[in-house]
Formats: C-alpha cells, structure tokens, sequence
C-alpha cells in the first residue's frame, strides 16, 4: 500500500496523536475503500504499532465512526449559526475543501457503521440539511418548503463533489468556485417541484415473467449490492433472490466477482450507448450537455441500484478490471468536460471537469438519499451548475 503522508517518527508520542489516526484512516477510507484498509495500514501511516493503535480505537469500526462524524461535525456547526450570507458560503467552500473526503466516506463507507452509530450519522445530517434549507431561504425567502429543502441537499451535494475527483485547483479559485455555485442554487427562481413518486415495483416483479435468468440474476445482484453492500452478499443470496435455487447460478456466473462486473459493465455500456447517440444527433454543445444530463437523471431515478454499487463496489473487482471501470467512467466524463469547454470557451479542463462533478454528484445524490425526486427541477439544476456558474479564467 502507498504511503499517506510523511508519518512522524518512531517512538515519539505527539500530543495530536488521535488526530493524526484520524487523518490518516479518513485519507486511506476514502482512497483505498474500508474493507481493503487494515488497521496495521493505518498504523504505518502514522508511524505506531498496531498496539498502540488500539489503545485510542478499540477497532477499524469504531475507528470509521469518528472519522466519518469528524469529517461532517464542521458543517454541523457553521449551518447551525445564523450569520452574513456572504461570511456562511463561504465557510462553507473553505470547510468543503478542509475535508474533501467526506462525500466519499459518507455515501460509499457509512454503511459499515453499526445502527446505532448509522442514526447518529443521519441525525447530524439532518441537522446540516436544516441548516442548509435556512441558508436557501436567506437567498429567497418566498420558497416553498420542498423547494427549500431540495436546493439544501444540493448545496451538500456540491459542496462534497471534490470528494468524487482528484483535480486540483489553486485554493482561492477552487473555494470561489463552490461559493459561486451554492449561490447558483440558492437564487434560482421559486419552482413548484413535483410531489415524490410512489415505489416502483420492484424489478424482478416487473419482468420475471419474462425475462431470462441471467437478467433475472443481475437485477437480483443489482438490488442486494446496492441495499446490503458487496461484501454482505452471498451467491446463494442472489440465487434465491432470482428464484434460481442451488448451483444453478454457476451456469451463468463463475463467481460473485463476476456476476459484480457483469452489473457495472452492463450499466456503463447504456450510458455510453446514450452518450453515443446524444452526441450523434446533437450538433449544439450546450443542447447536447443538457439531453446527456437529462438521460443520466432518467436512468439514476430508474436505476439507483445501478449508481450506488458505482459508488460503492468498484473495489471489489480485480485490479486488471477495476482499472477498466473507472477508466471508462473517466473518459465518460472526459466527453461531458468536452462540450463544457464547447459550449463555455471560457473555460479549462479543470474549472469545466469540477462544474460537471457537482452537476452529476447532485443527480447521484437525489436518486439515492435525496429528499425530492422531481427530475425537472434536477435538470434545471444541473444545467445552471455547468452553463451559469461564473468562471475567472
């Protein structure tokens, strides 16, 4: 495993030690994943022994909690002081940029936190959220209050964006950035949002009659990865969710490895055939991001499952096809920051791939955790974070 940091020296005992543990499991967590971080990795990275190690943290579970509750605790208490509109956005984009890893550690990792502790994380949540829905109503005291809430997890959603990319930016630009786009969600015009659709059912009981097993068993897989996590999940899980019993399944999937790289390459490649043929029969740059988004939010409301185990699972595949994924999902997005600097000459490859990050990181979040699911009112969003946002060159 990499290094993380340059670790202080053997034998010594800085009083910031627990802070320093900290730092360093927040920093593996969100780039190595938990389940591949040991608590012997952490220890290197701090420059202690493992028992020492314990002697702060009585595992690598409650280890996370802190670093997850510590990475949030800092928007939980400048949302919950009222103050200058100005001064609070933009302590915001600083504390945003202080703890890049929280989007990641709290949307891919929380889910290994014990319930008691995962109430706790939704508690604090609540109170940013409530924070944030004051702050969108500072902009514009006429909102409704869906239309407040819904602008609030926007803000959250772009202000943990940095925490999907490694794009640098010098500070003051980058902070300036998420101020302007917090301001860009907070004074767009009152919206009457659409009220929150009713479940659909559920994939196997829309298609089982008529679907083949081995789709039978990727939306199975799909379902069960995304509710209880890769790691959770047995084969015999997904065979009997699917209704196929026994060693069936191993007709149509050698492993639970290959039937999670079955579900992201078939998702990945309906994206890309939606981007294909967006870019076939749209000549504006502008046009084209704008049907490009509205595709995508269609399929993450239809398919969150989908979006979830991209979030979340990718590192359990082999390294060979683990590179494969994020590199298609990579030069997907390479084509989103494309028609950006297209439609916006303004603008670089970075300015541009950071506003199209907090548009789709806003649509991710709505179709997984988001309060409203009016898909309108997420494109009209999305479009105003790339196409609006003012950009210094």
């Amino acid at each position: 495993m990499a290094e993380v940091g340059s670790p202080p020296a053997r034998n010594t005992r800085p009083r910031n030690r627990r802070a320093l543990i900290t730092a360093a499991a927040a920093e593996l967590f969100h780039r190595d994943g938990f389940d591949q971080v040991g608590m012997s990795d952490i220890a290197e990275a701090v420059g202690v022994g493992s028992s020492a190690l314990y002697r702060h943290f009585a595992g690598k579970q409650q280890l996370l909690t802190h670093v997850v509750l510590d990475e949030l605790h800092p928007f939980v208490e400048i949302t919950a002081e009222p103050g200058d509109v100005e001064d609070v956005v933009a302590r915001l984009a600083a504390t945003a940029l202080d703890h890049r890893q929280l989007g990641v550690l709290w949307q891919r990792e929380s889910r290994r936190l014990p319930e008691e502790r995962r109430d706790v994380l939704r508690g604090e949540l609540r109170e940013v959220a409530r924070g944030l829905t004051g702050l969108a109503r500072a902009f514009r005291p006429e909102l409704g209050d869906a239309d407040a809430r819904f602008r609030a997890w926007c803000m959250f959603s772009v202000l943990t964006s940095p925490s999907y990319h490694q794009v640098q930016l010098g500070r003051g630009e980058f902070e300036r950035l998420l101020r302007e786009m917090v301001v860009i969600i907070g004074t767009l015009p009152p919206q009457e949002l659409a009220p929150r659709p009713e479940a659909r059912p559920d994939q196997l009981e829309r298609f089982s009659g008529r679907a083949s097993r081995r789709r039978l068993l990727l939306a199975a897989a799909t379902r069960l990865f995304a509710d209880a996590g890769y790691t959770k999940v047995t084969t015999e899980d997904v065979g009997a969710a699917a209704g196929i019993a026994g060693p069936s399944l191993y007709n149509y999937f050698a492993s639970k490895q290959e039937l999670l790289s079955a579900v992201i390459t078939r998702g990945n490649a309906w994206l890309e055939v939606e981007l294909e043929r967006t870019l076939a029969t749209k000549a504006d740059p502008a046009e084209a991001l704008r049907a490009l988004l509205r595709s995508y939010i269609r399929f993450a409301f239809d398919h969150g499952g989908f979006i979830d185990i991209l979030v979340s699972e990718v590192g359990h595949l082999p390294a060979a096809e683990r590179h494969r994924a994020r590199q298609t999902q990579h030069s997907y997005v390479a084509e989103w920051v494309g028609l950006l600097c297209e439609a916006r000459p303004e603008l670089d490859p970075v300015r541009s791939r950071i506003l199209v990050q907090a548009a789709l990181t806003a649509a991710n979040d709505m179709a997984r955790t988001g309060p409203i699911r009016d898909a309108v009112a997420v494109l009209r969003l999305g479009s105003a974070l790339m196409l609006e946002t003012p950009v210094e060159g």
